[in-house]
């Protein structure tokens, strides 16, 4: 259902059980899945893909990169199924210096008053707490929890199940399973909480948790990976970490010493 006050421009696609509310404004280029929900006074332009059964809630603003270099060019936004993004958050468009694209994947939560910003890309089963900005050009990978009032700084990346407390200014990559908190982010050990639930099994746990011990022993890290012996190196998760830390970055990767 349509509200009658709401603008959608005829170019949009919107599947036909798409619900709509009150004042919200549509863009020509805006393609909406079925079983997604838009509540009031939502702004969604550009050039924007939105998957199936989201709920976006009211004051929510989907518009112009805020880049300085932006000019106007036409550039992607592409947004997965699933996802609930409460009111007052932002979510920009890529740009061409960034690739064009931002993309987020599905069941992901975004609290009030977060952003998300251009050619930024969001994986699946994410949280971001309230007033969370992600800076341009970060990478969360799945299944990360950022705690509210929390900053990330652009080019920033987040591996996969990390967990960012509270109040925390992300200026550091952390690794996957990492625990990640203060004023200027600094390792505190690992998700271990997170690794159990998802039912990794404890052998490749310990592992982890004795790779974590010898990979940040000290300040040489990548001294210290090149130590590890072939036991270490066959754990699936401390190769997930040691391929995050060993790959191209913009960002110093977050340590116990930060």
């Amino acid at each position: 259902m349509i509200d009658k006050t709401a603008i959608i421009n005829k170019n949009a696609k919107i599947h036909s059980n798409v619900k709509i509310g009150p004042y919200s404004v549509i863009g020509p280029n805006v393609e909406i899945g079925e079983n997604t929900e838009i509540q009031s006074h939502v702004n969604i332009t550009g050039n924007t893909k939105i998957g199936n059964g989201n709920k976006i809630y009211s004051f929510v603003s989907i518009n112009d990169p805020q880049d300085l270099k932006y000019n106007g060019e036409e550039t992607i936004l592409s947004i997965g199924d699933n996802n609930k993004i409460r009111e007052y958050v932002t979510i920009n468009p890529g740009t061409i210096g960034g690739g064009g694209i931002t993309t987020i994947g599905n069941n992901c939560l975004f609290m009030i008053s977060s952003h998300v910003a251009h050619d930024c890309q969001v994986g699946n089963n994410v949280i971001i707490a309230n007033n969370v900005p992600l800076g341009g050009h970060a990478i969360i990978e799945d299944n990360v929890v950022i705690g509210g009032n929390s900053a990330v700084q652009q080019f920033t990346r987040i591996g996969k199940m990390a967990m960012i407390g509270g109040m925390t200014g992300v200026l550091h990559d952390v690794i996957p399973y990492g625990l990640s908190t203060g004023n200027r982010n600094s390792l505190q050990g690992l998700n271990l909480i997170g690794l159990r639930r998802a039912k990794f099994e404890n052998k490749d746990i310990l592992g982890l948790s004795e790779a974590y011990k010898e990979i940040f022993a000290n300040k040489n890290i990548n001294e210290n990976i090149s130590k590890l012996n072939g036991s270490f190196k066959e754990n699936p998760l401390v190769k997930e970490v040691i391929e995050f830390i060993t790959k191209d970055k913009k960002r110093s990767i977050c340590t116990p010493f930060s």
